[in-house]
């Protein structure tokens, strides 16, 4: 792959079913899979261990500065360890989705883990899942994928990931939950939840993942 074709982003909204897809897609091609939501939930659970004040701008760079978060491969998802903690299951919570949104609207935390993400980009071939990957972070990436799927169908997916869990999941919270980050991750200033102009829009709300993974396949080949 030339360098701008050795990137693949997936964006879209919580719950689109990026990161399975991604996954999946990643093991397909034989590239990295990149979780960069993980690494905003990551911050943000450290930031609410630590009840950082968000709107302290000066508590954030420190956060920033001190954070050491480093990403492995995982058997289902990416093992997230910060600070030498492996946080994997702590950040796959409602709670931790929402702390994401937040602390993803920071200007310091977006700088230090979008370098990070272009960091490992320039070095290997990656299937990048997130909500800016095509916009932002690597926007000359030649295959550009932009997933989405009704609320309902996204906090119904939820529900049924946390049941699996063994964790507690409440359909009409968590659809609320869904809609209110979907207005934050749109609204917001920097870098706003959107789909590049170039990317492939896909549905997936009755489109098995199978196919899904499929779709993007035959895209990549074409010639």
């Amino acid at each position: 792959m030339s360098e701008n074709q050795q990137i693949i982003t997936i964006d879209g909204p919580s719950g689109s079913g990026k990161s399975t897809i991604s996954r999946l897609l990643a093991q397909r091609l034989k590239l990295t899979y990149l979780d960069t939501g993980a690494m905003y939930r990551a911050v943000g659970l450290l930031a609410h261990r630590q009840s950082i004040d968000l709107t302290d701008d000066a508590a954030v760079r420190r956060l920033m500065a001190d954070l050491d978060l480093q990403m492995r491969p995982g058997a289902v998802e990416a093992q997230v360890i910060i600070n030498g903690e492996d946080v994997s299951e702590a950040i796959r919570t409602a709670e931790m989705g929402m702390m994401a949104s937040k602390v993803s609207a920071l200007q310091p935390v977006r700088q230090a883990l979008t370098a990070l993400q272009q960091a490992i980009g320039a070095k290997q071939a990656v299937v990048a899942e997130g909500r800016d990957m095509g916009t932002v972070v690597f926007p000359q990436a030649k295959y550009k994928f932009f997933l989405s799927a009704t609320a309902e169908e996204r906090a119904r997916r939820r529900t049924e990931q946390l049941k699996e869990k063994g964790l507690p999941a409440n359909f009409p919270e968590i659809l609320a939950q869904i809609m209110q980050r979907d207005h934050d991750d749109s609204s917001r200033a920097l870098a706003p939840l959107k789909a590049a102009p170039d990317a492939v829009l896909i549905d997936s709300s009755t489109i098995p993942i199978d196919g899904v993974v499929q779709w993007m396949l035959d895209t990549i080949k074409k010639p």
